[in-house]
């Protein structure tokens, strides 16, 4: 494949040769075709700006209203409150549900995501049959998406007699994490909930993430908790933290602490960008201390929230307005989170973004899966959010003017 005339990273024109699902070479603008041959598989970059295709590391395709009617928010405010709201409403669709998380995954790679990292659902009353979708769909796009399905206990391990073995047939069935939930707030038993997931882990050698929305000195001893784990277990590099935003809002020198802690245990952090009234971590600060950042949509206009609508891009653009960004080098450090730095989650072996500074992705030997997007410059991309765009998964061109194309077979 040749994709020419493309800016990556808004930078200077060139011609992008892949071969075997990675960037071969680059040559200058308008060059490649002489150089590399004639192509039946040539893309026309037009001058817009090529990036790293995005990485969503949070959401939740089995919890999705994409593509169906939009409805009121019924849900009341809680986890568990939430939680029941979904439960009592996620059968409701007027197409099949299968369809409806298919679609929203569908949604997200025509707008430029190409690794995704999704929740399934599992607890007594849908068993394993939101893990099931997720599953399906993955297997559906398999080839314009690389897909991770993570076992999540939304209702937490404990309340409800049957999760954990339900968990187990998702980690046989294909789940490649296991997820975890307020071990103190929702389960009320943070060491028996935190032995349970390590040891899912440790048994079927999956990754970990916790979901942890727990407030102040509560949130910083469920992470402790999380911490004396990843060590005592060596899982360095296997856990994540999901929204966890109260670890910032505590005092300068607890949060120095943890992310020294973060930080020496490989543990990434994975956020949704939300709206916060108090202090958020620093993105530059996290990068600069070696953490792993990556970003996510969460629910996609969902029985919890009407927000969401699979596109990384406004996420990114939500991500750099919710943490107060004006500068142009750190709203581009938003676009390489949404990109390599998820990436560096779901693959280690992916570089890890080294400061602030950092826009990698785009180089010799690198995946080729990029997202090419109208703009002067990546900040001017991330404020705008143009439509026009064009997505390669693993050398494949797999989406073009937010449409999925047919990927033929392997």
């Amino acid at each position: 494949m040749l994709i020419t005339n493309v800016r990556p990273w808004g930078g200077d024109a060139v011609d992008l040769e892949v071969r075997e699902g990675r960037i071969a070479a680059l040559h200058a603008g308008g060059t490649a075709v002489v150089n590399a041959g004639n192509s039946n598989d040539a893309v026309d970059g037009r001058n817009r700006i090529a990036l790293p295709a995005f990485t969503d590391v949070h959401v939740h395709l089995d919890s999705t209203r994409i593509g169906l009617p939009f409805r009121e928010h019924t849900g009341g405010p809680g986890v568990w409150n939430m939680m029941c709201n979904d439960r009592e409403n996620w059968r409701d669709t007027p197409i099949p549900y299968p369809e409806v998380v298919a679609g929203t995954l569908e949604r997200m790679i025509a707008r430029g995501t190409t690794r995704v990292r999704s929740y399934a659902q599992i607890d007594v009353d849908c068993k394993l049959e939101r893990f099931e979708a997720v599953m399906a769909a993955k297997e559906h796009f398999a080839r314009a998406a690389t897909v991770e399905v993570m076992a999540f206990p939304q209702a937490g391990l404990l309340l409800e007699d049957g999760t954990v073995p339900l968990l187990e047939d998702a980690l046989r069935g294909g789940a490649t994490t296991i997820g975890g939930i307020d071990p103190c707030q929702l389960d009320r038993d943070p060491a028996r909930h935190l032995d349970i997931v390590f040891g899912l882990a440790e048994k079927y050698g999956v990754d970990v993430d916790i979901h942890l929305h727990e407030p102040g000195h509560l949130g910083v001893f469920s992470a402790e908790l999380i911490f004396e784990r990843t060590r005592a277990l060596r899982m360095e590099g296997r856990v994540s933290l999901s929204h966890a935003y109260d670890l910032a809002n505590i005092h300068p020198d607890v949060t120095a602490r943890l992310m020294e802690q973060m930080a020496e245990l490989d543990i990434a952090w994975a956020t949704v960008a939300p709206a916060s009234g108090g202090t958020q971590f620093d993105l530059a600060q996290m990068t600069d201390a070696g953490i792993r950042v990556g970003l996510g949509e969460d629910g996609q206009r969902d029985y919890w929230s009407p927000y969401g609508n699979c596109d990384m891009l406004d996420r990114t653009w939500q991500l750099a307005f919710t943490h107060r960004l004006r500068k142009d080098r750190l709203i581009e450090h938003c676009a390489a989170i949404a990109t390599v730095g998820g990436a560096s989650i779901m693959d280690r072996t992916v570089q890890r973004l080294s400061s602030p500074d950092d826009r990698p992705g785009l180089a010799v030997g690198d995946s080729a899966d990029i997202v090419l997007v109208d703009g002067e410059t990546v900040t001017s991309t991330v404020m705008d959010r143009g439509t026009d765009r064009t997505v390669i998964h693993e050398g494949r061109l797999v989406a073009d003017g937010l449409s999925v194309l047919p990927v033929p077979a392997a």
